[in-house]
This record gives C-alpha cells, sequence and structure tokens, in this order.
C-alpha cells in the first residue's frame, strides 16, 4: 500500500526486509523464524535472504511470507532476529551496501515503534524495538525515513498518545492504493494492515481485535501516514536502548523482560501451551454458526462494530484451520473490507 502511495510512478518493486513472524494464529512454534526454518531461500548477501514464493517451511513450522512473495510483485527479505539488534544492524548495513537503495522506509503500522517501552497497554514491544535500535545504529541510518500508518490501529498505544509523538503528514491510503493487497486481504489474517486498508475503504466504528479484545477506533485518522523523527524515538524508547548491543535474541528477551515486564515471546510460549488444550476444531458447522451469533449479539451489546476473524477464533477457541474456513466464509460475504474484518450484525 505505501509503495502504490509513494512509488508506483517509479514502476520498480521494492525490497521489504520483514519479520517472518505470524504468531499462533499461523504458526503453532512461538517466536519469528529464521533462515534455518526454511528450505529454498535464496541469499541476497552473506547475511540476508530472500524469501521466494518457491520457498517451503520445516515442519512443524508456518508462515505467509511465501505466499506473499508469490503473489505480489516485490522482493521479500527476512529480518534475521537470532543474532540480536547488532546482527539485524549488520543486515541493513549488506543491504544498503550492495543494493544502495533511493530511500529507506522504517515503516510501523499501529505506532508501537514510538513508545517507550514499558507502557502496560504493549502487547508486542520487542520486534519493534529490535528494528528502531537496528536502524538507528546502520550506517544508513541519517537515510532511514520512520514512519508510522494508522495511528492506534494496533490496539496497542491510542491514538491521542502518539498524536504529540508524530511529525508530518506524508499521504493517506484511498480505496485505489487497497487494491495493490486486495487478493493478499482475502486470506492473509494481519489484523493491523487489514484495518489500515478497512480505514481506507471506508470503515467507521470500534472493532475488538487479538484474543484480549482490544477495542479499536477505526477513524478518519486510521488511513493516515505520519512521519516520526528516527533519533527522539529511539532516545525516548527505553527498551530499544537497552537492546541495542545485543548479538542474540535470548539476550534482547532478558533485556524486554528487564524493560517491559514480559517478553511477547512468554506471551506466546505460554498461550501455546494452553491453546494445545483446548482449541477444537467445531465439526458442527450449525453449533459453531450459533457460537458467532452469540458473540455478534454480546458484541454489539459492547458498542462494537467489527471484529476480526482472528478476534472471532480465538474467543471461541477454534483452531487455525477454522481460522481459513472462518476468513474463506467472510470473503464471500457480500462486503467490500478485507477478509479479516467481520462485520457485526443485530440478530
Amino acid at each position: 500500500m505505501l509503495h502504490a502511495a509513494l512509488y508506483a510512478a517509479d514502476d520498480e518493486p521494492a525490497l521489504i526486509l520483514t519479520y517472518s513472524w505470524d504468531r499462533l494464529i499461523v504458526d503453532p512454534v512461538p517466536g519469528p523464524r529464521s533462515p534455518a526454518d526454511f528450505t529454498g531461500l535464496h541469499q541476497l548477501t552473506p547475511h540476508v535472504w530472500a524469501v521466494p514464493g518457491t520457498a517451503t517451511l520445516k515442519p512443524p513450522h508456518a508462515a505467509t511470507l511465501p505466499r506473499l512473495a508469490a503473489e505480489l510483485p516485490h522482493t521479500f527479505a527476512l529480518i534475521d532476529p537470532y543474532a540480536g539488534a547488532t546482527g539485524i544492524t549488520r543486515q541493513l548495513d549488506e543491504l544498503t551496501t550492495h543494493f544502495t537503495p533511493e530511500t529507506i522506509d522504517l515503516l510501523d503500522v499501529g505506532g508501537d515503534i514510538l513508545a517507550h517501552g514499558n507502557e502496560p497497554t504493549l502487547r508486542s514491544p520487542l520486534a519493534d524495538a529490535l528494528t528502531l535500535a537496528a536502524c538507528t545504529r546502520a550506517k544508513a541510518a541519517a537515510d532511514v525515513r520512520l514512519l508510522v500508518a494508522g495511528p492506534g490501529l494496533d490496539g496497542e498505544l491510542p491514538a491521542d498518545t502518539l498524536r504529540p509523538r508524530l511529525g508530518p503528514l506524508v499521504t493517506t491510503f484511498t480505496p485505489e492504493h487497497t487494491q495493490a493487497i486486495t487478493s493478499v486481504l482475502n486470506w492473509h489474517p494481519s489484523e493491523a494492515t487489514a484495518l489500515l486498508a478497512a480505514t481506507a475503504l471506508g470503515a467507521r466504528g470500534l472493532c475488538e481485535v487479538r484474543d484480549a479484545g482490544l477495542p479499536v477506533p477505526l477513524t478518519d485518522e486510521g488511513p493516515t501516514v505520519h512521519q516520526a523523527d528516527l533519533t527522539p524515538a529511539f532516545a525516548s524508547n527505553r527498551l530499544a536502548q537497552s537492546i541495542a548491543d545485543t548479538t542474540t535474541l535470548g539476550e534482547a528477551e532478558e533485556r524486554c523482560r528487564a524493560v517491559s515486564g514480559t517478553s511477547e515471546i512468554d506471551y506466546e510460549r505460554a498461550k501455546a501451551q494452553r491453546l494445545s488444550q483446548q482449541q477444537t476444531d467445531h465439526a458442527d458447522p450449525h453449533g459453531l454458526l450459533d457460537q458467532i451469533k452469540d458473540f455478534e449479539q454480546a458484541a454489539v451489546t459492547r458498542g462494537t462494530t467489527y471484529t476480526t476473524v482472528r478476534r472471532l477464533t480465538e474467543a471461541l477457541g477454534l483452531t487455525s484451520e477454522a481460522l481459513q474456513h472462518l476468513t474463506q466464509f467472510n470473503a464471500a460475504r457480500a462486503s467490500h473490507l478485507p477478509a479479516s474484518v467481520w462485520k457485526l450484525h443485530h440478530r
């Protein structure tokens, strides 16, 4: 979407350096995936591997990245956090030396990259803090533009908290920009990106996300993209500062626990164990439909307009396979919104 809004006229695809970290809605194994978890990767530099559409995951791992690479025209390369922030900095340095890019954008959907690192509402601070620290220490740091899309849409820091930390407006996504990922939104379970697209398509109201049912307002601010200052963001983020010199993911986790009270991977580990005992396939489709209707009624009573398929799946204790079926079902409903955004209906 960012490429469609800012760079489509150049007719040049992007190289997107990203985590393979689909959380437990896709991947049964807690934490991010490393290059060793894949087969069929393509080496770009000594420490950077591209993920082509033909790449596969070694069991029991799973990831959405190969399918993204197959459906989109851009090159996807894998952020490897297992060498800590230092390792990610090395990856950035290798890429900028090898490709000499015209622009470098560090894009976060939601804005928790602008956190201080110890806010009680943070759910996944480690991934953002690692990337922020790495970009700040990279040789090309002066050329990195920090962008925040959809302030508050990830359900972590509220838009009111983020607003004073945001710089100038860069662009506002439109329905035309969402067309770049329409096919992806029919199957990909991402909540924040789906809500970003949904607000660009006009969705307004209150949406429940994640397993906790966090309420996320969908407003005119949703489809905006703002620039923020990289250096002050790092200076204000205690977690990013504390992990900037880490050389392993385990070391970064330890420091995350010290600053934030916990590590998001600890949460995933505990959740994975819990889900292995709770999830059910709900073989009876009529029983599942009744449960969905009950959930919808209760959510509407709470003032909720939308939810996500992820939230619905986790609230009902369903499997990842059931999530895929619900996403397909929702895609077939009469809706112009992403398939992972579920519009609630009164009985």
